[in-house]
């Protein structure tokens, strides 16, 4: 198994962002909470074209869409997998993207804006993924498609 790596650079951030067409959301809100980051930003891209996957066992149905109650049930690898989980929750949360079949697993695993756990990411990365800590996925998408669509 390759390792993986913590992503930190700009240039990759944005690149992982321009380039993502599916995105498992861990921790995704419905309709009812708005104002909600984890329903704002899925949101936003799935406006931006992203098909968007919710997972979490309390909300049945986001965005026009029923979602998992775990990602062990995808039917298939998103390009990432964006959390909206507390730090404390990391690590389970990594106990349960490990065991996932090499089919299902994403080669990206974002924390969004707040959310770290050096030691969880550090057996993720261990485990073949590319970790993005504490970094919002919505602003770097922005940023892609403002990059993109900026280019002659």
């Amino acid at each position: 198994m390759t390792r993986g790596r913590l992503v930190e650079s700009e240039a990759d951030l944005v690149r992982i962002a321009r380039e993502m067409r599916t995105v498992a959301v861990v921790g995704i809100k419905d309709a009812n909470e708005p104002d909600a980051a984890a329903y704002d930003v899925p949101f936003m891209l799935a406006e931006s074209g992203v098909e968007v996957i919710g997972v979490n066992p309390r909300v049945k149905q986001a965005l026009g869409r029923p979602t998992l109650a775990r990602v062990a049930d995808l039917a298939s690898a998103p390009d990432v997998i964006d959390v909206f989980r507390r730090s404390s929750a990391i690590p389970e949360l990594a106990d349960e993207l490990l065991a996932l079949p090499a089919a299902l697993r994403a080669p990206v695993v974002w924390l969004q804006t707040g959310i770290r756990h050096d030691e969880a990411a550090e057996r993720l990365v261990d485990g073949g993924y590319n970790v993005v800590q504490d970094r919002c996925l919505g602003v770097y998408r922005r940023r892609a498609l403002r990059s993109y669509t900026a280019r002659p």
